[in-house]
């Protein structure tokens, strides 16, 4: 799938995600990006300003933390991790979103007309 064959994100599934791979430890919006991009099997990706209204958004919530340090390249860039609240707020957005979309998916592929209906 290409760049322009991304699927569609929507704003509240970008935080979950984000938050996601956060869980993992701490990474820079390249990292954040390219983590997304690469276990979503290139289906997902995030234009930068996208990104980082994300991130903003959830540090002003208090669900990640930003501290400046030294990327692998060496160049200076902003590191976000996940706080306590961060991580309790993805368990619990998980759950909700794992239920939901259980019931979506139950909806969608029903293949026959229900009885009643």
């Amino acid at each position: 799938m290409t760049r322009t064959d991304s699927l569609p994100l929507v704003k509240g599934t970008v935080e979950l995600l984000v938050l996601k791979t956060l869980s993992w430890g701490a990474m820079h919006g390249f990292g954040i990006s390219s983590w997304l991009e690469t276990q979503s099997g290139g289906s997902f990706s995030m234009d930068d300003g996208a990104l980082y209204q994300v991130l903003h958004r959830l540090e002003a919530r208090e669900y990640v933390k930003a501290e400046w340090g030294v990327t692998e390249n060496n160049r200076r860039a902003r590191y976000y991790r996940l706080t306590p609240e961060g991580r309790r707020y993805l368990r619990g957005e998980t759950a909700l979103w794992l239920q939901s979309s259980s019931c979506v998916t139950s909806i969608l592929t029903i293949t026959t007309r229900p009885a009643g209906g």
